[in-house]
């Protein structure tokens, strides 16, 4: 005997195309956002600001900044002899500004160089694909870190020594511009050198000793050219070099000639940017 079997349904199921009707749309559950720069600069603020690398070097260069530069001013203040007359009290703080230096370069380079050294570089290019984009995202939150640390910083320092320094004259409005705000993208954007250059290097430690030998190997190799037959370069380095850039801002530069006023500024731009473009174009052909 035959068992009956179940008539089959006339409609195809729900999940299943009509014929001719092509795939079916899919509408998933959890929403789609299309990502944006906004994205990536939360990622990076995230990524900066949980690191234990961020807080050591930051803190290191408060407490050079803000230490050394006291301990200056109020070394200068108790000196009876010292004769301020006519002079910015404003300068004492290239000392504390030029050794803090070395501390965003170090964290400008960790920020880049570091995720190729650990690997994670691999799951921040997984997450957002558009290489671009995290290395732009990289730069812009650390220049804003680096700038507003220093701009704070180096604003308490000259604070503290136009109210100690007593007898030395009134610094202009130009002069505190150029020694908070300018010396601040200064540095901003040397720290940013520094995050190019561990993109391009992706070794920490070989980019930390490139950026170190660009500040002070100049300076130093300037002061051995004793033949006069070298004295077009011996300036030439002396001029250029950065400590004496840095040393423009706070209206005391180590040589007579050279870069003056805005001039280092626009001179470290120009070499962020260039580097900065390189730095792209090798992000896009390179393999993680």
């Amino acid at each position: 005997m035959t068992t009956p079997q179940p008539s089959m349904p006339q409609t195809a199921p729900e999940w299943q195309a009509a014929p001719g009707a092509g795939h079916p749309s899919y509408t998933s559950p959890i929403p789609v956002v299309r990502t944006h720069l906004g994205h990536a600069l939360a990622s990076e603020w995230t990524k900066i600001k949980s690191v234990r690398s961020t807080i050591w070097t930051l803190g290191v260069f408060l407490l050079l900044v803000i230490g050394i530069g006291l301990a200056a001013g109020a070394l200068v203040a108790g000196t009876s002899e010292a004769d301020l007359s006519g002079e910015s009290p404003l300068a004492l703080g290239f000392f504390g500004l030029l050794l803090g230096s070395m501390c965003l370069i170090t964290l400008g380079v960790l920020t880049t160089a570091s995720e190729y050294g650990t690997g994670m570089i691999r799951t921040t290019i997984t997450a957002c694909p558009t290489r671009g984009r995290v290395f732009a995202a990289k730069a812009i939150v650390f220049f804003l870190l680096a700038f507003v640390v220093t701009l704070v910083s180096s604003s308490l320092v000259a604070l503290a020594h136009t109210s100690m320094l007593d007898g030395a004259r009134s610094p202009s409005g130009g002069e505190w511009l150029k020694a908070t705000v300018g010396i601040s993208l200064y540095v901003a954007l040397l720290g940013l050198l520094s995050l190019i250059v561990g993109s391009i290097v992706r070794h920490s430690a070989g980019a930390i000793t490139i950026m170190i030998g660009a500040v002070l190997a100049p300076l130093v190799i300037a002061m051995f050219m004793f033949a006069s037959s070298l004295q077009d370069i011996r300036e030439a380095l002396f001029e250029y070099s950065i400590p004496n850039q840095l040393s423009v801002f706070y209206a005391n530069s180590l040589s007579e000639s050279g870069p003056s006023g805005w001039d280092p500024l626009w001179i470290m731009a120009g070499v962020t940017a260039v580097a900065f473009a390189g730095a792209w174009a090798l992000l896009e052909k390179r393999d993680v």
